[in-house]
């Protein structure tokens, strides 16, 4: 099955929305605040900067701890097209994938590296 950009757009939006309510509420009430971009895949200014072409998903600007003394602010990307291609076109594991990688950009916006956030399952 083939899905339209609308269609990803509104699953991961969706997804991501259940995923925000199921979080503590102090934990919710922050990244609540943390901008999501939905993107097809990454653009060529990015692939330039070391960005794999098939990344799914991106954690940019400070993190949690440091957002006051970075100018930068935090924002994830998804890359829904990648993720449409990882879940290999099926739209319950696309569903699933986007909630992982939410979660694992999200990971680093608290201050977790690759270790912390494979211990937790969010790999």
């Amino acid at each position: 099955m083939n899905l339209d950009w609308k269609t990803l757009r509104v699953l991961a939006t969706n997804e991501i929305e259940a995923t925000l309510e199921e979080l503590p509420k102090p934990l919710r009430e922050r990244a609540a605040k943390l901008p999501v971009t939905l993107e097809r895949v990454p653009n060529a200014d990015l692939q330039v900067d070391g960005i794999a072409p098939d990344i799914l998903g991106l954690f940019t600007g400070a993190e949690f701890v440091d957002e006051e003394t970075i100018p930068m602010p935090p924002q994830i990307i998804l890359f829904l097209e990648n993720i449409w291609e990882f879940a290999e076109s099926d739209e319950e594991t696309f569903c699933d994938e986007v909630r992982t990688t939410f979660l694992h950009e999200l990971g680093h916006y608290l201050g977790l590296d690759e270790d912390g956030l494979i211990q937790r399952g969010l790999e």
